[in-house]
């Protein structure tokens, strides 16, 4: 049955979505400014992969977690090389928007530069038939998708709102000021902010290519409707991500029903547009807040 089947595929698109959403809102949440090179660091951990699988031919498991620790790397050079000089400056968010944007074309022209523009794949060995379920078909790898992306959300949730260091990322979240004052690091919270943010970006990126090809502008549209996930959710709210990556996977799914499929992104910018035109906050209530963009 297509309604199921375009259901189905909804699921597994915004548990994609739900990876890089939380962990640009993770980021959001201590640097308070729009983090656009988290794209490409989902870029990069596909490519991490493809280089450690297909390349150094090693056991798909290790590369899994050897691309999402590289590309957790990545994100802790961003911030310390990009970010962190521009805090020590007092940099405006409009400055921090820029660099950001500047290190997402700079690392993806480097991708580029590397790998070349062509199209690459991680898939190897024949194409297996899908299992049926409910009038839908599912494959090995989108099972794996809904399976690794539901575990490292819980886990995510888990460490926020149980461990020490997660409550410090929420206190320095709420005021930095004030939790420097009770002896917490600021900058060592970012940079685990940042770690974090990337990890999940990256094991997106990386999840992804194990069911589509890969190339080095994948990065601009996962950031995209990240940050479309975001805003529906409300802006820096974890669960209000998860909510919004969701509905944006199953609308875009449900949404080209009737019309081409080339039509998910519009679908996506005309969700935004109606929450931002008819209710400026998330589903949780979590209003955008006036001083980042």
């Amino acid at each position: 049955m297509l309604f199921n089947q375009l259901l189905l595929n909804g699921i597994i698109a915004g548990s994609i979505y739900a990876l890089i959403a939380i962990g640009f809102t993770v980021i959001y949440r201590t640097v308070k400014f729009f983090n656009l090179a988290h794209g490409i660091v989902y870029t990069a951990g596909a490519y991490f992969a493809y280089t450690l699988t297909i390349s150094l031919h090693l056991n798909i498991i290790l590369s899994f977690f050897l691309s999402i620790f590289f590309a957790a790397l990545l994100g802790i050079a961003i911030d310390r090389c990009v970010y962190y000089p521009l805090r020590r400056k007092s940099a405006s968010n409009m400055i921090f928007l820029l660099a950001s944007f500047g290190v997402f074309i700079f690392l993806q022209n480097l991708i580029q530069l590397i790998y070349g523009a062509q199209i690459l794949t991680i898939r190897t060995g024949p194409v297996k038939e899908g299992h049926h379920f409910l009038g839908a078909v599912i494959t090995d790898i989108q099972i794996l998708i809904l399976v690794v992306s539901s575990l490292l959300l819980v886990i995510l949730w888990m460490f926020i709102k149980k461990s020490k260091l997660g409550k410090a990322m929420r206190a320095v979240s709420d005021d930095p000021i004030a939790a420097s004052v009770v002896g917490i690091n600021p900058e060592r919270i970012i940079m685990t902010s940042f770690a974090i943010g990337s990890a999940l970006a990256g094991a997106a990126g990386i999840l992804i290519s194990y069911e589509t090809n890969i190339e080095p502008t994948m990065g601009f549209s996962a950031i995209l409707k990240g940050i479309i996930a975001s805003i529906i959710g409300g802006i820096g709210s974890i669960p209000g991500a998860v909510l919004g990556a969701f509905f944006l996977g199953l609308a875009e799914n449900l949404g080209i029903w009737k019309i081409s499929a080339g039509w998910k992104d519009a679908i996506a910018f005309a969700i935004l547009i109606i929450f931002l035109l008819i209710r400026p906050w998330g589903f949780l209530g979590v209003r955008t807040e006036k001083k980042s963009l």
